[in-house]
Formats: C-alpha cells, structure tokens, sequence
C-alpha cells in the first residue's frame, strides 16, 4: 500500500512539474510610479489575440525542436542497439529496440529538459510593437 502512495505522489509531481514547464510567458511592462496607461493586463491580451489574428503562433518552432531531439535520440539509440544486437544475434531486432527506446528517451527528455518557452521571435515582437503602439514600455518576457 505505501508503494501505491509513493507511484501516485511522484506522478503528480511529474505532471505538476510538466505543466510548470508548459507555462507561456507573458510580457512585462515598464511601470515608473504607476504613470503608465491603466489596464496593462488587458491590454496584454488584446495584443496576444491581435497577434494570433494575424496569423501568428506563440509556438511556431518549438514542437520541432521537441521532435528533432527524438530523432535525434533514436538514432543514436538505433545505432547502440545494432551492435548490442549484433553481439547478442540480431542486429535488426536490437537496431528496432534502441532506435524505439532512443525516440522515447528523446521526448521524455525535452518535456523534463526546461526547453525554453519563450514565445516564437515574431510572435514576440508583434506584441511588443502593439504594446508600445498603445503607450506601454515593455521590457521583456517572463
């Protein structure tokens, strides 16, 4: 019974820590005593939804990167399991196993790796530029 606890804990601190990883940053913006436009959050907002009407994605290139990673990993893993394969017998048979577990080991990876969620660079730029149109200052993402 308590190793039913103890799977059941770390299962939902592994979700809780992918969906931390998940997160989208927001833009932050300049404030010098408050003398700012009002209504910055909203603001932010408008500008996202401004943005993705345009044809923009806050993701563009980052799910690539996700996947290039486990190709990259089943290669390799490929690679490693045609020659344990071929000392045990089956070249082909190991080659399938390693290049299987090398695709796994690749997304397991980029989901628990802290890859950077920082929005696309035009994505970012778009909001930014909507904002400062409208007389905010952004100083970054966050």
């Amino acid at each position: 019974m308590i190793g039913l606890k103890t799977t059941c804990v770390a299962t939902t601190a592994a979700g809780l820590m992918l969906l931390a990883g998940c997160a989208s940053q927001k833009p932050v913006l300049y404030s010098a005593n408050d003398s700012g436009p009002a209504g910055g959050p909203q603001a932010i907002e408008r500008c996202e939804q401004r943005a993705q009407a345009a044809g923009l994605d806050y993701d563009k290139g980052r799910v690539g990167g996700y996947a290039k990673g486990a190709v990259e990993n089943g290669a390799v893993g490929g690679a490693a399991g045609a020659v344990g394969g071929a000392i045990y017998g089956s070249a082909a048979r190991g080659a399938a196993a390693g290049a299987a577990g090398g695709v796994a080991a690749g997304i397991v990876r980029s989901l628990f790796s802290g890859r950077d969620n920082s929005p696309a660079p035009v994505y970012k730029n778009y909001v930014n530029r909507c904002l400062a149109d409208q007389g905010y200052q952004p100083v970054g993402w966050n």
